[in-house]
């Protein structure tokens, strides 16, 4: 064994075997030390926040040994009543909290590209998320309290609950969510339809009308490739597209392959023309109307890209509306995203994707969830391990982690092309099938709908793109999924509206009506607005292929 690790150590040295990360450590190495290098050179700038942070600690002193309780922080990790009501606890807490805070405060005076100064950002948050105080059994009054009533027996098992998540070769925290909890077709993803078409790419998907009359124009939705279509389509009463169905309309979903070696050549052209386009003249060919497109996230980057095509095509009729919603069309403003687009990373991730011929859904998953690494990593580090509490039944973390792969030829172009070199932004910067590609030529009407606290795309850079393609705009609260997901029964989250689109984001929003509740109703409202008025007879489908949410959707 010793002899064989010794000569893979030294062909490895040799260049003869190179190892396989979808990142580059050198390029954090060397973010790390330009940021070091940039400190050293703005000794003013460090000395002032110095000096800001002894009189912050003086400050936290005087509170902590008065005994004065400050105001409570909005942070889910310090919910239960003891950080708050316990001097020991909330002095933890705040040490903690004001320290993190300096240290954000010590990276925001580095200098650096704006890659390098995300990639150092990014690499602080996940050291100050994994020191948590309520990460660790002795600093989390719910966890002692636990260990009291159980005598211990919660860490005992929350070991062997480790043990067992790391035996299963994919790492600690399997447990988000209670895995058998739903059953795709039965109690998720579950409203009735059926499988309409199908080609190498995607499935089609039309629902069974629940209404004698529906729109004339029919709806087809368009997912992103990172994660199966069902995220409209969670559990009954959480499903948007059981809600369209029985607002009386006709509802269609691509359901994207789950893409294995034999799609690695397929790229961002193959799933506007063969996907998005195809899916257009299907649904045009089965109801006779123009369809009104919307998509959630990268499914509407490809959206606004079909749109551009077919105007060129002079095919613009061929769609009737589209509503684009958390979508990116420039990526100008990537926020802490920036760090993964990197000319480093980048070639690692194409060396990776090479001996595969797609990036893994497990890979996608760990990187979503580092960027929300309290959420989805520690909160389940807490339950599981430390608290032993069963995982809770979560439809939409069921569908979080039922990704799916992207093909290596896709993301290659996705990630230099339109991450890194933002060529959507530029007109006929980016081609599909030859045909150049100018989102400034579509005139198909267009509504974009942000999410207020998006940390996927972020709801300032979706309103620039929205500004620039001359779409109307509607903000939704909460996150990227969480905020998408927004039944008007449910009465959450609430949205602002604005007529008018001044340059500015944040001016937008101080000028903004806030409403309560769900956008969904507004939105319809909005494709009342743009479409015919007319009704039709509902349309019964008689020639499904399989039904719903068909084979694509239950790939491994």
């Amino acid at each position: 064994m010793t002899r064989r690790l010794t000569e893979a150590a030294e062909r490895m040295m040799k260049g003869e075997v190179k190892p396989s990360l979808p990142f580059d450590p050198f390029a954090i190495a060397q973010a790390s030390s330009e940021f070091a290098l940039g400190l050293a050179m703005k000794p003013q700038d460090l000395m002032e926040v110095q000096l800001a942070a002894a009189q912050q600690w003086g400050a936290f002193w005087a509170g902590a040994l008065s005994g004065k309780a400050g105001e409570k922080p909005r942070d889910r990790r310090f919910a239960a009543p003891e950080w708050q009501d316990d001097a020991y606890y909330r002095a933890i807490r705040d040490a903690y909290l004001l320290a993190s805070q300096q240290l954000r405060d010590v990276v925001s005076v580095g200098e650096g590209s704006e890659s390098s100064h995300a990639m150092v950002r990014f690499l602080l948050d996940q050291y100050l998320n994994a020191i948590s105080p309520a990460n660790f059994a002795a600093t989390n009054p719910e966890v002692v309290k636990r260990v009291k009533e159980t005598g211990g027996a919660n860490l005992v098992q929350g070991f062997a609950n480790l043990i067992e998540d790391m035996a299963g070769g994919k790492g600690i925290v399997q447990r988000r969510t209670d895995p058998n909890a739903f059953e795709k077709g039965k109690t998720i993803a579950a409203t009735p339809g059926e499988v309409v078409y199908e080609n190498d790419l995607f499935q089609l998907i039309q629902y069974t009308p629940t209404t004698e009359k529906v729109a004339a124009e029919p709806l087809l939705y368009v997912p992103p490739l990172v994660n199966r279509f069902y995220m409209i389509d969670l559990v009954p009463r959480q499903s948007l597209v059981k809600w369209l169905v029985d607002e009386g309309r006709t509802v269609f979903v691509v359901s994207w392959v789950n893409p294995t070696e034999k799609h690695k050549d397929k790229g961002v052209g193959d799933y506007v023309l063969e996907g998005i386009v195809e899916a257009v003249g299907q649904v045009r060919q089965r109801t006779g109307s123009s369809p009104d497109l919307f998509a959630f996230c990268l499914g509407g980057t490809l959206v606004a890209m079909a749109l551009a095509w077919l105007a060129a095509k002079n095919r613009g009729k061929d769609v009737n509306s589209a509503t684009l919603i958390g979508s990116l069309v420039d990526f100008g403003d990537m926020r802490d995203w920036s760090a993964f687009v990197h000319e480093g990373h980048l070639a690692a991730l194409e060396d990776h994707l090479e001996g595969q011929g797609f990036i893994d859904s497990l890979e996608l998953q760990r990187l979503f969830a580092a960027m929300r690494a309290n959420d989805l990593i520690w909160s389940s580090v807490v339950n599981h391990y430390l608290l032993d509490k069963p995982a809770p039944a979560s439809d939409l973390l069921y569908w979080f982690e039922d990704g799916a792969r992207i093909p290596a030829a896709f993301l290659k172009s996705y990630n230099r092309d339109l991450l890194l070199n933002n060529r959507l932004k530029e007109p006929a910067g980016f081609e599909v099938d030859g045909v150049p590609i100018d989102l400034a030529a579509i005139e198909t009407p267009m509504l974009v709908i942000a999410l207020k606290d998006d940390h996927v795309s972020a709801w300032e850079a979706v309103y620039r793109g929205a500004r620039d393609i001359g779409a109307d705009f509607i903000l939704g609260g909460s996150g990227h999924n969480a905020g998408v997901i927004n039944p008007p029964a449910a009465n959450k989250h609430g949205f602002w509206t604005r007529d008018d689109m001044p340059v500015d984001a944040n001016e937008w929003l101080s000028g903004a009506t806030r409403h309560e509740g769900s956008w969904w109703p507004h939105w319809t409202g909005w494709l009342n607005d743009h479409g015919s008025s007319k009704k039709v007879a509902a349309r019964a489908i008689a020639d499904g292929i399989e039904p719903a949410p068909g084979r694509y959707a239950m790939m491994p």
